[in-house]
């Protein structure tokens, strides 16, 4: 038997491949199917099915295209309706892998057709479970993006506390927990950095597997402070309900590449996102009118999703090189956004060449910051980081909207006088500060480091809370 976890750290996202005696399995699988075909010919296995724990709203998976591949069926749990050729298990059938199998778990909660699948190994014992969003290291699934007709948040809520207590926690302490995702995910609240674990430590540590726990308390704790899901979750959900382009198509579309002139008419008809992904610092210095920066180093596929939303969007990129640009559209794909029409070949420096015109962002180090925030104490300063951060500890007197709600919310900045933008460390001010040119605000003035180095000079704080006890 082989197990392996393919983690892909940027969607904190666990696919799995299964093996046993030449036949595998494939869970969970992203949009670039290759790797997992790669690997299953390299150990000289055939894959045999493509499980789906649930229909995934943070970004769009591989499973038409690997069944397509392989000829191996695409397996999801009880209730799931799709407009292509799938297996809809029922609660409790088994599926052979060579020596081992897998057992259907039917987990409703976080999705009503959301599954975790029970491995046993040649001895019938109970190895593994492979819990999609049911049940997480540290957290388990949120339970408000499935909500329609007349299921509420409280009554999803509902159906994970039974799923949990019912199919989940009776496994033996022993059984293995592979989960969906990890921290950093959208999909949950309090998520370990730990990708692997066993269910007897999650018995110990996991809030929502207290043993004593009432329906009423779990329901309370699950539902309370979640921040709102990104736009885009819902469009991932109908792409992994209805199928997708090839991801061999997206990726050749978006590696176009266009000359500057080409690129701005491309811009200028389509209305397209000019999304620059290039290092924070190649941003400030210099950039396209009017582009947003959104850099491929940072959390970049979720960020893409909760600032420009819309699938559809077309999108033209400025990076580096073709393989800068070749990674964005691999992880913009990932998410749904298959529209990218192309990139600036040459780069920005083809740009200058050509005589167009640049823009610039203002930026302070903390230290200056610190000197402005002493001789004018009244000056604006917008912090965009999340809620949890922001009460933890931040300048005095900061305004804050987290960069999630910046759009629905600029209205509140000063347009005609300049005001100070930060965040923890540099990358998502920066995204707030390229939006915000694009909207006509141009008073802005970035500070370098975030509050990380704001913390380490004379500027007024609050006092720190633990940001455990911060909702």
């Amino acid at each position: 038997m082989n197990i392996q976890q393919i983690y892909t750290g940027c969607l904190a996202q666990g696919a799995y491949y299964i093996e046993s005696n030449g036949e595998a399995a494939i869970i969970d699988p992203l949009r670039e199917v290759q790797p997992y075909l790669d690997l299953a010919q390299s150990r000289g296995a055939a894959i045999r099915y493509v499980f789906e724990t649930h229909f995934h709203a943070d970004f769009v998976s591989g499973h038409v295209t690997l069944s397509e591949r392989t000829g191996a069926p695409i397996v999801f749990g009880p209730h799931a309706e799709t407009t292509f050729d799938s297996t809809v298990a029922e609660d409790g059938q088994i599926f052979p892998i060579g020596d081992i199998s897998i057992e259907v778990l039917h987990t409703p909660g976080h999705t009503q057709e959301s599954t975790t699948y029970l491995l046993r190994d040649a001895s019938g014992k109970e190895h593994a479970i492979f819990s999609g969003d049911t049940l997480f290291l540290g957290d388990v699934g949120r339970p408000d993006l499935a909500q329609k007709g007349e299921w509420t948040m409280e009554d999803l809520a509902k159906q994970l506390y039974h799923s949990l207590r019912t199919k989940i926690m009776p496994l033996p302490d022993s059984t293995i927990v592979y989960p969906g995702h990890g921290a950093g995910s959208a999909c949950g609240k309090n998520m370990s950095s730990e990708t692997v674990g066993t269910l007897g430590d999650q018995k110990v540590n996991n809030y929502a597997l207290r043993e004593d726990m009432t329906e009423e308390e779990f329901v309370k704790e699950l539902t309370t402070g979640l921040l709102p899901p990104p736009g885009y979750f819902p469009m991932n959900v109908a792409m992994n309900k209805q199928g997708y382009e090839s991801f061999e198509e997206v990726q050749k579309r978006g590696g176009l590449g266009l000359d500057p002139a080409a690129f701005e008419l491309a811009a200028n008809e389509t209305g397209a996102v000019v999304l620059d992904i290039r290092a924070t610092d190649a941003f400030i210095g210099q950039h396209i009118p009017r582009s947003t920066f959104i850099g491929l180093d940072g959390n970049f596929a979720p960020w893409v999703g909760a600032m420009i939303v819309d699938v559809k969007q077309p999108i033209l990129l400025v990076g580096d090189d073709q393989a800068q640009v070749d990674e964005a559209v691999t992880r913009l794909s990932r998410v749904g956004f298959d529209n990218t029409l192309g990139h600036l070949e040459g780069g920005l420096e083809a740009w200058v060449k050509a005589g167009k015109d640049t823009d610039h962002i203002e930026a302070v180090d903390a230290e200056a910051f610190a000197a402005v925030r002493q001789n004018h104490p009244g000056v604006c300063v917008l912090d965009v980081r999340k809620d949890g951060e922001f009460a933890a500890e931040h300048v005095d007197g900061a305004l804050h909207i987290s960069l999630a709600a910046l759009v629905q919310n600029m209205h509140q900045l000063p347009k005609d006088e300049p005001f100070y933008i930060h965040c923890a460390a540099g990358y998502r001010s920066l995204i707030a500060h390229s939006l915000l040119k694009a909207r006509g605000y141009h008073q802005a003035i970035d500070v370098l480091g975030g509050y990380e180095a704001i913390a380490e000079t004379n500027v007024p704080k609050t006092d720190f809370v633990c940001p455990s006890t911060v909702s």
